[in-house]
């Protein structure tokens, strides 16, 4: 197949071009690097050219935090809507969206809310369409990721408030295989949430990215929610990952039932274990 994959720089669509390629698909990417930048991609005419022979559109484009140059409502929304309309008119039947869980009524986040006006506006369309809603992604090379396994070596683990947030992770190559699937799926105009079959406290989440990498386990450091929101005023200027809003998403803690998903995918969700924390979604598929 001939696969336009937007964001195809990031974390997922690193991870998504790879493994479309080595199946021998045909992979047009679209990221800054590849010399297309989203926020000069608005309207339904500037998508057009790209989608020439197209025959499945994946859009993976997202960002964690909002910067000078980098908006929410541009990238996770004007122009994927502007793209999923030149689908239409173009006639590229398959689409998949990259979204998060999260992304529903209940969505109080501009990220989320972001997100989830691409998500409605294309199952307003009448394409074959998937929505994929991951949780918290892990996995090497994953920007959260990193930046947690590198919280989880220091000596005292930092956690906001009791540490008891729960998040329910799942590894890139789950994302991956999902994206593979619904290439491929005849059970298409589905959304899709794609998370792991346990469910963690932030706290111990930490604990396990620490034995992971070989370290035994460590006192916690609770810094109240006050501090905790003022440290991520602070840290947001020196990254995307550290804004007030991601604190109160972590708060809030995301949950869902992963078993409509494994039930489509057709198995269950990766176990956590030490090795996925070093291992792309190439890397973990070839070992199980």
């Amino acid at each position: 197949m001939k696969i336009l994959l937007t964001g195809a720089s990031g974390f997922i669509g690193r991870n998504v071009a790879a493994a479309l390629v080595a199946a021998g698909h045909r992979v047009i990417p679209v990221s800054r690097r590849s010399g297309v930048d989203f926020r000069d991609m608005l309207a339904v005419g500037d998508w057009l050219p790209h989608l020439a022979g197209v025959e499945v559109v994946i859009n993976a484009v997202g960002i964690i935090g909002e910067s000078s140059t980098q908006r929410f409502a541009c990238l996770h929304a004007q122009a994927p809507l502007a793209l999923f309309q030149a689908c239409a008119e173009a006639g590229v039947r398959r689409v998949i969206q990259i979204s998060a869980l999260g992304t529903d009524d209940t969505a109080f986040s501009a990220y989320h809310r972001s997100k989830g006006l691409a998500d409605d506006g294309l199952r307003r369309l009448d394409l074959d369409w998937f929505v994929l809603r991951p949780s918290l992604i892990y996995g090497r090379g994953g920007g959260s990721a990193e930046l947690l396994m590198c919280l989880a070596r220091w000596p005292w683990l930092p956690v906001p408030g009791d540490g008891r947030q729960t998040i329910q992770p799942v590894h890139i190559a789950d994302v991956v295989a999902s994206v593979r699937h619904a290439l491929v799926s005849p059970d298409v105009r589905r959304s899709l949430d794609i998370l792991g079959s346990e469910s963690f406290a932030f706290g111990d989440w930490l604990q396990t990215m620490r034995q992971a990498q070989g370290l035994p386990p460590a006192p916690f450091l609770r810094i109240p929610l006050p501090l905790a929101m003022l440290s991520c005023r602070i840290g947001r200027h020196f990254t995307a990952l550290l804004q007030p809003e991601n604190l109160h998403m972590l708060q809030t803690g995301y949950q869902a039932d992963y078993r409509p998903w494994a039930n489509w995918l057709g198995r269950l969700p990766l176990p956590v274990e030490p090795g996925l924390f070093f291992s792309d979604a190439a890397m973990a598929r070839s070992s199980s």
